[in-house]
Parts: structure tokens; C-alpha cells; sequence
């Protein structure tokens, strides 16, 4: 199995910032939340956690248990000059990435470029968690860009699909093909 687990809260997320390379670290709650997280079974007892080199999911992926790898294919989507806005002030570039998937914003990256190098971190993966679990902590878009590939559509599917912080998803085999078998698991989360 493949369990995709997004980062805890950070003080960002709590104010609706962009928070897309920015290196924050997570705040009361978000430790919190990653302790809750280290206390799930499934992810405890996983062979191994993959982890976007950003603090708030290195931080995030120590509290679960097994051995940490840092692969940087899993970071956020790069915002560029919109790094760290309100998400409110920007209405612009989400009616960009709306029309365009290869829109990217000055100095960023565009929905379409998270899609390939995730995709190319899941099928690297995919032997291994056929085999065994494997969990990678995440972001929201790379997050996002997996299920996408789990189903095998493309990253437009990314606009309809909701994820939380410290959320679990998780993809297995089927068939010999990867299937979406549970998104946005939250219950084991405090959220205050």
C-alpha cells in the first residue's frame, strides 16, 4: 500500500496563505496533528516514510516512526512571487491554472510540472508499495497529482478534489494497476 499523508497544520495554513516552497514549521496544532498521525497503525508499522524536504513534512514524517527518506520530487508546487499571499489576493492565478494546467506563475512552477515529477516519484514507488506499505508525507498538489495518477486521469481532476491538513489517503494494488482505496481520512485527527 501507499499511504499519501499530508503535512500537519502550520500557521500559514491557519490564516489561508499560499504555502508553496516557503519553509515553516508547523505550528502547536500541526505537532499535534503529527503525533496523532505517529499514533495510526498503518502508518507506524509502514516499512518506511517518504518525505518532501520541507520542514513541515520532515517534521511531520519523524512523529510517524519508520525510517524517514527525503525525496524532493514530493514537495509543494512552487508559487513563485505568490508565495506566502492571501489566498483571497490572488483570484488571478486560480483563474490561470483553471485554463491553462501549464500556467506558471512568475518565478513558480505550473500544475503540469508537479504532475510529471510526481508521477515519476509514484511509478519509482509503486514496486515497493505493491509489496510492502510505504508512506510518503506530503502537500496538497503533489498530493493531489498522486490520486490523479492512482486513477489514471489527468491533473485537471486536481480542482475537484479537497484535501486537509494531516489527512491520510491511500492507493493500492488492484489487478496489478494502482486503486484509490481510501482519500482524506481525518478522524484520527485533533483539529483543535
Amino acid at each position: 500500500m501507499l499511504y499519501l499523508v499530508r503535512h500537519g497544520r502550520t500557521a500559514h495554513n491557519a490564516s489561508r496563505k499560499l504555502l508553496g516552497r516557503l519553509d515553516v514549521p508547523l505550528d502547536d496544532l500541526g505537532v499535534r496533528q503529527a503525533e496523532a498521525l505517529g499514533r495510526v497503525g498503518v502508518l507506524h508499522k509502514a516499512s518506511r516514510v517518504v518525505t518532501s524536504p520541507l520542514a513541515r513534512a520532515r517534521d511531520t514524517a519523524a512523529a510517524l516512526g519508520p525510517p524517514v527518506t527525503v525525496d524532493a520530487r514530493w514537495a509543494e508546487i512552487d508559487y513563485g512571487v505568490h508565495d506566502g499571499a492571501d489566498i483571497e489576493t490572488v483570484p488571478d492565478l486560480w483563474r490561470e491554472w483553471t485554463a491553462d494546467l501549464g500556467y506558471a506563475p512568475e518565478g513558480g512552477e505550473s500544475l503540469l510540472a508537479v504532475g510529471e515529477r510526481v508521477r515519476e516519484a509514484c511509478r519509482d514507488l509503486w514496486p515497493e508499495a505493491a509489496e510492502t506499505d510505504v508512506v510518503v508525507v506530503t502537500h496538497v498538489s503533489p498530493l493531489k497529482a498522486a490520486i490523479a495518477w492512482a486513477l489514471g486521469v489527468g491533473d485537471e481532476v486536481c480542482w475537484r478534489m479537497f484535501v486537509d491538513v494531516a489527512s491520510v489517503s491511500c492507493i493500492g494494488a488492484g489487478r496489478g494497476s494502482p486503486t484509490l482505496r481510501s482519500f482524506n481520512e481525518t478522524q484520527h485527527r485533533p483539529s483543535a
